[in-house]
Parts: structure tokens; sequence; C-alpha cells
């Protein structure tokens, strides 16, 4: 039977020699990730479930992440209700504030994810991990309080998406560029409940930074799923911070004769930097063709360009100027191991030095919560995932998506600007 990837590996967890889209499995859990914002309501359906104890408690990350430092009290409380149920659970990956970081980039930082891993995450951004190579989604409390003490879900099998790229990336083109194709080509709806099945000599090319960006961004095509094909370089990311020894990594292949629902294939050698307009991730033009609106608030940071190579590119771009008397700069580090890498490569002083506000890993102001939101009126130039209405703050901003390299320059500028035009 011939199988695409995320086909093989739901197989190799349900314990079944094969399967096809539209089956009804039990697959077995690796991880089941849930965030303070999350957590306590996964927490009461567990108990209201007259549950004891989860199932493994290597197996179930809590992550402070959404609203921290906490905002206010009711956030306050969601800390305290994950921070005491880690503790009488005896929860052995538990990452306090000040030790964490966003969930999608801490996970695989502390090496908790692997390729072939069936992972589960209290976000819809947990589909960020099948960068590694592995079938990872976002799942409701019910379904996470189950997970917890079940050690295993229920899913139908997707169809899947063959999405490849071929050619060599233009200079300060990046992945979330390509990623913002895909977001364009396929809407908000192509790819419901879909696997989108990432691969191309252009990606077998790129790091791991860059690959996490398309699994990051499945969701926001509608995509149950995103997995690019796992190779040397995700061997090489993981090797020295793998839980799992080397051994247990499952490194499957797409068969040749594989059935896809669809296929996108792109040549990126002329490819130029994308813009999202508002108030999709899927209205999509190159940045010569985006309106120039003068800019309130650029934000740097998010699961999806909050890595240190982001900010690392960033700072190539701001060094040795200044940002527009105009518009501010916040960027948000997104863990705190990168934070830390940020002070010691001199990132930060940079940043400083620009005019740049730095705050501490959150996802705060990504989805609308706290410290980077936006005003009635005002346009913001983020590297975030999403620019729905309201979703970065009030209902009567303006949100654009672009690259780190992008965000720096229109700082810059104080309008939308390709990074060419100010190196």
């Amino acid at each position: 039977m011939a199988m695409t990837l995320t086909e093989k590996i739901l197989a190799n967890r349900a314990g079944l020699a094969g399967v096809t889209p539209g089956d009804l499995i039990i697959a077995k859990i690796d991880m089941a990730m849930a965030t303070d914002i999350s957590s306590p309501l996964t927490i009461k359906v567990f108990e209201d479930m007259g549950a004891d104890k989860v199932f493994d408690t290597g197996k179930i990350p809590l992550v402070h992440d959404h609203l921290v430092p906490a905002k206010d009290i009711k956030s306050a409380e969601f800390s305290k209700i994950m921070r005491n149920f880690a503790a009488a659970q005896n929860i052995e990956h538990y990452f306090e504030v000040g030790r964490s970081g966003i969930s999608h980039q801490l996970l695989p930082e502390q090496g908790l994810v692997h390729p072939g891993d069936v992972v589960l995450g209290a976000d819809s951004h947990s589909t960020t991990y099948g960068a590694l190579g592995c079938f990872a989604t976002g799942v409701g409390s019910t379904d996470m309080a189950a997970a917890w003490v079940l050690g295993e879900t229920w899913l139908r099998v997707p169809d899947s998406i063959k999405i490849r790229f071929s050619g060599k990336l233009p200079e300060w083109v990046s992945a979330k560029d390509m990623m913002l194709l895909v977001c364009r080509d396929l809407g908000l709806e192509g790819g419901t409940y879909k696997a989108l099945e990432f691969g191309g000599e252009t990606i077998e090319n790129m790091p791991m930074y860059d690959r996490f960006v398309f699994a990051n961004m499945t969701i926001e095509c509608g995509g149950k799923n995103g997995v690019v094909l796992p190779d040397e370089t995700t061997r090489e990311y993981l090797t020295g911070r793998a839980k799992k020894p080397e051994a247990e990594w499952m490194f499957f292949q797409p068969d040749e004769d594989a059935t896809y629902c669809r296929e996108l294939n792109y040549d990126v050698s002329d490819m130029q930097p994308m813009v999202a307009r508002p108030n999709l991730p899927g209205n999509v033009v190159t940045v010569e063709e985006v309106e120039q609106v003068a800019v309130d608030q650029v934000y740097i940071g998010s699961c999806t360009n909050g890595k240190i190579e982001d900010l690392r590119i960033a700072a190539q771009v701001l060094k040795g100027k200044q940002i527009n008397k105009t518009t501010r700069m916040v960027v948000v580090p997104a863990t705190e191991s990168i934070y830390h890498q940020m002070l010691k490569e001199g990132l930060a002083e940079i940043f400083h030095a620009a005019g740049a506000s730095i705050g501490p890993p959150t996802c705060g102001a990504c989805f609308g919560a706290h410290m980077g939101v936006m005003a009635a009126g005002e346009v913001g130039v983020f590297t975030t995932n999403r620019n729905f209405v309201g979703r970065n703050g009030s209902t009567e901003s303006s949100v654009y998506l672009v690259s780190p390299a992008v965000a720096a320059a229109t700082a810059i500028r104080g309008v939308i600007t390709d990074p060419r035009e100010v190196l």
C-alpha cells in the first residue's frame, strides 16, 4: 500500500500495516502539550472525568507562554491552576516563567519532539512540530484531557497536499515569503483537514529554523497538520538535544506512487519579499505592490519568527540605523534561551541603539492580549502568522504580515520597505 509521509506516521503509531484517507484510527501519542491559557479547562475536564493520574508524567509538557508575565489577576489565576496541577502530577517537563518560552519553539529546542512522533498541542499552531518529520496538530480541551488519561487519541486520517519548492532563493527572501505564497494559493480553507507535505530542493537546502515556518503556518490554510520531509538536516538539529535515543527516531519518507489530493509546485528563483495585507494571511502581494501607508508599530517575534536566526537577520538590517521617529518597534525572542543568546551576540545592543523595545518571551501581542497590542486606527507590520480583524488588538487596527528582514526595513523607513532598499 503506497502512503504519504503523514499516512506512514499515523499507521505506525496506530499499529497498522497501512491507512488511507478517511480511516478512523486510535494512535499512541508521544507528547501532549498545554499552556497557561489552555490548561485550566483541560484540567477541569480531566478532573470531571474522575482521573487521578496522567498516563505518563514525561509526556505532558506544560508551558507558560501566552500571558506571561501575568498581565492581570485572571491570567495569574490561570497560571496558578497549571502550576498546582504540574506539582500535584509531578510533571517532568514543566516550564515556569523565566525558564520557559513560546511553546512551539521551546519543545523542539528542548529536544521533546522527534521524527515519527505523534504530538498533540492545546493550541492551533502545534502544527509547528511537523517540521521535524512528525505528525503534530492542535486539539481542544476535551480531546487533550482524554489524551492525558489514555495516552492515545482518535484521528481521521487526512488527505495530503504535496507542496514542492525548487530553485535558489534570492537574497533577503525567506521561508516566510514562500509560505505566504502557499497561503495565497490555498486560502483559508484550501487545506482544511488536509496534511500539507513540504519538500523539494529549496527546502532540502534550508536550515531547521526556516523549515519550522512551513509547518507553523499550515493552520493558516486550514491544515490538520504540516510535515517537512526529514533528512540529515533534521538529524543534525536533533543530535545532542533529542530526549529519545537516535535508534528510536523514525525517518519516514512518502512512497513515490503515494496519492495526493492536490499538488503545488513553485520555482523560487525570481521570488520577491512578500506581504500579507489586512485582514487575511492569504491576501498576499509582493513588497513592490503593497500600498505605502504609515506604519505605527513593527513587531518581531512569535512562534513563527522569534528564533535567534530571525533576530540576527533583523539586527543585520538595523545595525547602525535608527527606527523612524513616528514608528515604534517591539522585539520578542521566542524563548529564554534565545533571549540569552541575543544578549551574548550583542543583538540586543543593536536593537536598543536603533530605538527598539525588547520584551520577554510571550505570545501576548501575537493574539492581542498584551505587550504590544494595537490601538484603533493604527497600522502594524508583524512577523506573526495571522492578521485577522482584531487579532492583534483593536478591531479598527490593520496588520500586515512580513518576514523579519522586511519588518526591520519597515521600521527604518516607517512604511513597508524591501530590505534591499536600505542595505
